[in-house]
C-alpha cells in the first residue's frame, strides 16, 4: 500500500485517476468508463453546480477547492467531478475508496500529506463512498482537515447529515447532485452512439427516440446504468446481426433488443439507506393526505424492490393508530387482518391484502388525537414527579387496607343509572390536566358528543343516585374488576 502514496517526481505521476487516453479504447474497459466526461462541459444534469458562474465550477477552474462533500444518487457524476479536479489541479491528488481501504491506508495517506505540507505543497484527498467509513476513521480525518494538511473531497450516496460526523460536516461544503432526467440520459446515450473512439460511433446503429427513452426508464436516472444497458444491447446486436463485423451494415436497434438484454427493471433501493427512508416517508405522507393512488404507487415501489412486507405492515399498524385512531377504529383491525392474510398465503398473492389495507387507510377519516394524547402523557410524566395512586383507586383485598383508607370513596360506574361517575381519576396535583381531545371527524365525532353528554348529566345523575341510595361499594363488585384479586375461600 505504501507505494500508492510514494512521493512523485511531478504532478502528472500523482493521481491514480490519470489515465493514458489509449486506455479509453481498450475493449476490456466498460463503456461507462470510456465515456466518462473529461471536462465540465460534458457533465449533464448538474447545471445548478457546474453552470457558468456557479461556485463549484469557479473553485474547480481556479484550482481553489476547499473541503467538500458530493452527495447524490448513483451515476450522477460525483466521481467524475473528482477526476476532473484531479486532471486540472496543481495540487497533489490522492484517492482512497472507503469500500477497499481502511484506517491503515488512511493513516499512510495522511502521513504523506503532512510531508507535502512541510515542503509547501497542497494535497487533495478524495474518498469515494466516504459514508462507509466508521466514526473512528472519520475522526482520523479531522485534524488534517482542520489544520489544512489536506483538502478533503468525499463522495457519498447517503445523507451526510446521518452518515458523516458533525465536526467533519461543519468543516466541509456539501454539494447536492440531482438525479439525471430523461433527456440527460438520452443525451449521454446519443453521445456514446456517435463517439467513434470511445463509443460505438464506428458502427452504423439506427435508433429512435423511443429506444433511448426506454433505456432511460430502465436506468432510473443513473448514467452509468444506462451506458451499461446500451453496451449490452449493442454487443448483442453485433453478435446477432453482424457476425462479420461489417462497418457499413446498418443495424436497427429496437425495444425487443432491450428486453433481450435486460429481463427486468432494477429498482434503486437500499433497505438501510436514504432511498429506503425516502420511499417509506412518501408512503406514509400520501396515506395521511388521503391519496390512495400515490400511496399504492409508493407501496409498489417498495415491495417490487424487495422490501420486507412485514416492515410495511408494521408501519401500517403504526399509521392506523397514529393518523386514524378513533376516527375509524376498524382501521387497526383491517391492517391486522392484512398481516394475517399475508402470513397465511405469502408472496405474491399477499401483496393484494397489503394493497387493500393501504386503500382502506388512505380513504379513512384522519385524526391524530390518540398520538397527541399519548405524547402529552409522556410529557406529563417527564415534567411532574411520580405521584402515588389516590387511595380511592387502590385495591383493598384485606380488612387492614380498608381500615387505612384504601378504596374509600370509590364510585362504581355500574351502580350509576348513567354509568357515568364524577370521580377524580388523577392525583390532586395534576387533576387539571387533560390529554384526549377528540376531533370532529369520523367516529370520533360521536366520541366527542358522548364526552360532552357526560359533563351535562353528572349533576342530575348523581342526585338521582343519592335519592335512591344506589351507590355501591367497590368491595361488593370486586369480581367485576379483573385486576382485583378475589377473596380466598376458607377451607371447610
Amino acid at each position: 500500500m505504501d507505494e500508492l502514496f510514494e512521493l512523485p517526481k511531478n504532478k502528472k505521476e500523482v493521481s491514480n485517476f490519470s489515465k493514458k487516453e489509449k486506455l479509453k479504447t481498450n475493449s476490456l474497459i466498460p463503456l461507462a468508463e470510456k465515456m466518462r466526461p473529461s471536462t465540465l462541459e460534458e457533465i449533464v444534469g448538474q447545471d445548478h453546480l457546474l453552470g457558468k458562474g456557479k461556485i463549484l465550477r469557479n473553485e474547480i477552474e481556479n484550482d481553489n477547492c476547499s473541503s467538500l462533500l458530493l452527495w447524490g444518487p448513483p451515476g450522477t457524476g460525483k466521481t467524475t467531478i473528482a477526476r476532473i479536479i484531479a486532471d486540472n489541479t496543481n495540487s497533489i491528488f490522492l484517492e482512497l475508496s472507503a469500500v477497499l481501504h481502511g484506517i491503515k491506508e488512511l493513516r499512510t495517506a495522511l502521513s504523506e500529506a503532512k510531508k507535502l505540507k512541510k515542503i509547501g505543497t497542497r494535497c487533495i484527498l478524495f474518498i469515494d463512498e466516504i459514508h462507509r467509513f466508521n466514526k473512528v476513521q472519520q475522526d482520523a480525518l479531522l485534524p488534517s482537515v482542520e489544520n489544512g494538511t489536506i483538502v478533503l473531497i468525499g463522495a457519498t450516496t447517503e445523507n451526510p447529515s446521518f452518515e458523516i460526523i458533525t465536526p467533519l460536516l461543519s468543516r466541509s461544503q456539501v454539494f447536492i447532485l440531482k438525479q439525471l432526467k430523461e433527456q440527460d440520459i438520452v443525451d449521454v446515450l446519443k453521445r456514446a452512439l456517435l463517439e467513434p473512439t470511445r463509443g460505438f460511433g464506428q458502427w452504423k446503429f439506427k435508433v429512435d427516440s423511443k429506444f433511448l427513452k426506454n433505456i432511460s426508464n430502465f436506468s432510473n436516472g443513473d448514467a452509468r446504468a444506462s451506458l451499461n444497458i446500451l453496451e449490452l444491447v449493442c454487443k448483442f446486436a453485433l453478435y446477432e446481426m453482424n457476425p462479420k463485423r461489417d462497418k457499413e451494415l446498418v443495424m436497427e436497434l429496437t425495444l425487443s433488443h432491450i428486453s433481450e438484454a435486460i429481463q427486468k427493471k432494477t429498482l434503486f433501493y437500499d433497505k438501510s439507506g436514504d432511498e429506503h427512508y425516502n420511499l417509506i416517508s412518501a408512503f406514509h405522507k400520501t396515506l395521511r393526505s388521503s391519496d390512495p393512488d400515490a400511496a399504492l404507487y409508493w407501496l409498489g415501489r417498495m415491495i417490487e424492490a424487495g422490501e420486507d412486507p412485514l416492515y410495511i405492515l408494521r408501519r401500517l399498524v403504526r399509521f392506523a393508530s397514529e393518523d386514524i385512531g378513533i376516527a375509524d377504529p376498524n382501521a387497526l383491525h383491517v391492517v391486522i387482518s392484512a398481516q394475517k392474510a399475508y402470513e397465511f398465503i405469502g408472496l405474491p398473492e399477499g401483496k393484494l391484502a397489503i394493497a387493500q389495507a393501504t386503500i382502506y387507510l388512505a380513504q379513512a377519516p384522519k385524526s391524530d388525537s390518540v398520538y397527541r394524547a399519548y405524547l402529552d402523557v409522556e410529557n406529563a410524566i417527564e415534567e411532574h414527579s411520580l405521584l402515588p395512586v389516590p387511595l380511592h383507586l387502590r385495591n383493598a383485598p384485606t380488612e387492614f387496607l380498608k381500615e387505612v383508607g384504601f378504596g374509600e370513596g370509590y364510585q362504581h360506574a355500574h351502580a350509576s343509572s348513567s354509568s357515568f361517575v364524577e370521580m377524580e381519576g388523577l392525583p390532586d396535583e395534576i387533576n387539571f390536566l387533560r390529554f384526549y381531545y377528540p376531533s370532529n371527524r369520523g367516529f370520533e365525532e360521536e366520541v366527542r358528543k358522548k364526552m360532552d353528554k357526560k359533563k351535562n348529566i353528572f349533576k342530575s345523575s348523581q342526585k338521582k343516585d343519592l335519592e335512591n341510595n344506589l351507590k355501591v361499594s367497590e368491595f361488593d363488585h370486586r369480581s367485576s374488576d379483573p385486576a382485583m384479586p378475589r377473596k380466598k375461600r376458607k377451607k371447610l
